[in-house]
């Protein structure tokens, strides 16, 4: 097998993936919480981890991936009592909506998808190892982790302790701090609150579990300790992440995970994607819109540790690169093997992403063997490019279908691609780049292609 590095948030630095079980892989991503329809952002984390899971089992590995959907959060509460509906229908509706957005991405469904709400068992099981091993202490009905009894706290988001806030709600008649005996201890279980209308029994009476908790039990149940990898967005690396981590060296004396692998946030305006602030572009209408193959080209389009600027300039883009891949695809031989004098190409393809999935200079590679292809006139197979396009999640593209004769369709279109090529050739490369842009107006592309110019139906038509 290819020597596969990834960044791990611990170390900060790339490691050589060394699966816990040889010839296995396990991944475990966090989704999103169930009380709007999913953005953009949260799909930036399932395409990625999608992605990895499609070039590990290309490598030979045998992969489970597994992405959770909080369906119990405070947030979920908060939305349900300003739509006065019940917390659980709500929690429902949302991950229906999250399952039918994300099928349209066409990447096929995650092994697991466990829900908080039906991991309960296991979760009050996780919480009573800690409390029975003194790394949590109940109080008035709610359950807190006891930070400062983990030595190991704060080595994967690299904090010190003092410079540590939880970010939990203080608010209410009877904050959360009254009962801790520190402020930097975090809830592992809520005793239930009037307005809440969902409750589970527990050893300490009933309530819900706190948000941490319920990763590192349904993390445990699917995929066991100190499986390979952990990933999810960079803004949950603490407390989030931190806290699952420490929960459960804490619990099992064992890590969580071999490897925290982050992505980076989706900017827009300047600022990350989040339903919170109201910057958010909903991923149905992000794809209805866009289409769903630019959509996967688009998130595939950037290194998956740095941020990803959103914009329709940004979409566009992604779609006319698609473009020029099913405009490659109409004038190869399908089913056929490639040149192997263009292996190059594809061996450079699956070097970048070995190389922390780095998914931009692997598109690079397939761009030049595209380029390339396009330069022979006969004779090339599309077998390199279709498995290069299937690890991406782009695999069932299709050719650019042929419009027959153009002078037959739209003879104003000819005659305007004989005006740009004497421009061209006159060195007039203002006026050729006018008639380009009326060309595209008409819906046509201009490809230069081994025969010479020839016009193709433009990307989005």
């Amino acid at each position: 097998m290819r020597e596969i590095r990834l960044h791990d948030t611990r170390s900060d630095q790339l490691v050589q993936l060394r699966p816990r079980d040889t010839g296995r892989v396990g991944i475990y991503a966090c989704g999103p919480t169930v009380y709007s329809r999913i953005h953009i952002g949260n799909a930036r984390p399932y395409v990625v981890f999608s992605l990895l899971a499609r070039f590990l089992a290309h490598e030979g590995y045998e992969t489970t991936l597994v992405i959770n959907i909080t369906d119990v959060n405070d947030k979920i509460y908060d939305a349900a009592r300003a739509q006065s509906r019940p917390s659980a229908e709500l929690a429902a509706e949302m991950t229906a909506h999250y399952m039918a957005d994300t099928e349209t991405l066409g990447l096929g469904r995650p092994d697991h998808e466990p829900l908080a709400s039906r991991t309960m068992g296991p979760i009050v099981d996780h919480i009573a190892a800690l409390v029975e091993s003194g790394h949590a202490y109940p109080a008035g009905g709610d359950v807190y982790f006891r930070v400062r009894s983990d030595e190991g706290y704060g080595s994967l988001s690299h904090r010190r302790l003092d410079d540590m806030d939880q970010g939990e709600d203080e608010s209410g008649p009877h904050p959360p701090a009254e009962r801790k005996e520190d402020p930097l201890d975090f809830a592992l279980w809520k005793a239930h609150k009037p307005g809440e209308d969902t409750v589970w029994e527990s050893p300490w009476g009933p309530g819900r579990p706190g948000w941490h908790i319920e990763c590192s039990a349904m993390a445990e149940q699917f995929l066991g300790i100190g499986f390979d990898i952990h990933g999810g967005g960079s803004d949950l690396v603490f407390p989030h992440h931190e806290n699952e981590a420490a929960q459960t060296r804490a619990a099992r004396g064992q890590e969580l995970a071999r490897v925290w692998m982050h992505n980076g946030m989706i900017q827009f305006t300047g600022e990350k994607m989040a339903k919170s602030v109201g910057n958010i572009a909903p991923l149905h209408e992000v794809i209805e819109r866009y289409g769903r193959d630019a959509v996967v080209m688009y998130l595939a389009s950037g290194h998956y540790r740095q941020p990803l600027a959103f914009s329709p300039s940004e979409l566009d883009d992604a779609d006319r690169r698609v473009h020029r891949i099913r405009d490659a695809l109409r004038r190869l031989e399908s089913d056929r093997p490639s040149p192997p004098d263009m292996a190059q190409h594809k061996q450079a393809f699956f070097a970048a992403l070995a190389e922390d999935f780095n998914t931009p200079k692997a598109l690079g590679s397939l761009f030049e063997w595209v380029r390339e292809a396009n330069r022979r006139e006969t004779g090339v197979g599309d077998a390199d490019l279709r498995e290069m396009l299937d690890v991406l999640g782009l695999g069932e593209l299709t050719p650019v279908e042929s419009v027959g004769d153009v002078a037959a369709i739209d003879p104003e279109a000819v005659a305007l691609l004989e005006q740009r090529e004497r421009a061209r050739g006159e060195r007039d490369f203002q006026t050729a780049d006018r008639l380009r842009v009326q060309l595209r107006a008409r819906g046509w592309e201009i490809r230069d292609g081994p025969a010479g110019p020839e016009l193709i139906p433009a990307a989005g038509q």
